[in-house]
């Protein structure tokens, strides 16, 4: 039995869903690995990468060597590159590991050269964030390394914009001056930009966990979770009464308000103040007044039975939560906090 006051419900059968529909667009013979990186967007690294290594998933991807130390027993079997690549003082974890570093330099490649171990490549076709400039591509000597992904990262596949095919043609024009066995270049949003962008490796990231870049993907990828908290006090207000920090709302007569165990410390953060909807059943419960950073103040109007211990909650509708509290659907879901019991339904 759970003790605590927050929550949050993940399908196992919805990830797996999201992931088997982003890995049937491209055609055949793309591959579709999984960005798990951030603890898998926090949704939970493990959960998610041994559910989809029984759906068939092979190819991993996180941020650092932490976080492939954390999933290491369960990939003894697959891919898993280190995005953030390798730094001298990593060289020691790094070769010892299973993982493969994402080489992002000169220095790295020289780096990792005398290592005999494989690795991947990251070009920077436009970004600017990480990776090897596509003008520097012919002055490395490639030798001695063992490339399997070729990669680069698209920054605005989210849009409609130039930018896209620019970064298309200049990962294009790489062709094989770097010997590799696979390119990859599409994330969520990439492999709905078409089969041009799909390559022989997908990445995606935000759409396996529910989240939605771009219209294409609507109808295919679906919310994998919930959030539930309990309401730890209902309380009456009258008119001129205020709610919350700096007074942001008043009421205008009697009200039923209930105060739930959630606030910014748990990801449910400032923006969603007056703006965001919790629920019981079908009914919305708006917020009140500013979000604190424990505790968040309801509109009981549409369920004024509900009492303290109660459980309330909303889906983890990254769309519609992106859009009540002006944060990125990234920033929603990777935001929720250590409070939280993560509990996996199949």
């Amino acid at each position: 039995m759970h003790t605590g006051n927050l929550k949050v419900q993940f399908d196992g059968d919805r990830l797996v869903s999201n992931w088997n529909a982003l890995r049937n667009i491209p055609l055949a013979g793309t591959t579709c690995g999984a960005a798990v990186k951030a603890n898998a967007y926090g949704v939970g690294a493990t959960e998610v990468v041994s559910r989809l290594i029984k759906a068939g998933c092979r190819d991993f991807f996180v941020a650092t060597w932490q976080e492939a130390e954390e999933i290491a027993a369960l990939t003894t079997d697959c891919s898993v590159t280190v995005l953030n690549g390798v730094l001298g003082h990593e060289m020691e974890l790094a070769v010892s590991s299973n993982a493969k570093p994402m080489l992002n330099s000169l220095k790295q490649v020289q780096r990792w050269q005398p290592s005999g171990k494989p690795c991947d490549v990251m070009i920077n076709t436009g970004m600017n964030r990480l990776g090897i400039n596509c003008g520097e591509v012919a002055e490395i000597d490639w030798s001695g390394l063992e490339i399997d992904v070729l990669a680069s990262h698209l920054a605005s596949a989210d849009e409609n914009v130039s930018q896209n095919a620019e970064q298309l043609a200049a990962f294009t024009a790489i062709g094989n001056s770097v010997p590799h066995n696979r390119k990859s270049l599409a994330n969520s949003a990439g492999i709905a930009l078409g089969g041009g962008y799909h390559f022989d490796l997908t990445r995606p990231g935000l759409s396996l966990y529910g989240g939605i870049p771009r219209a294409e993907l609507s109808d295919c990828i679906n919310p994998v979770g919930s959030l539930e908290t309990r309401l730890l006090q209902v309380r009456q207000i009258m008119a001129g009464d205020h709610v919350g920090y700096n007074a942001t709302f008043t009421a205008n007569g009697p009200m039923t308000i209930g105060i739930a165990a959630l606030g910014y410390a748990d990801g449910y953060g400032r923006g969603f103040s007056g703006s965001g909807l919790l629920s019981w059943e079908d009914q919305s419960l708006p917020v009140l007044g500013r979000v604190s950073m424990d505790l968040v103040a309801l509109d009981l109007a549409k369920a004024p039975h509900l009492k303290e211990g109660d459980w309330i909650g909303c889906p983890l509708d990254l769309p519609i939560l992106s859009e009540q509290s002006d944060l990125s659907q990234y920033e929603v879901l990777t935001s929720l906090g250590a409070r939280y019991e993560r509990c996996w339904n199949n």
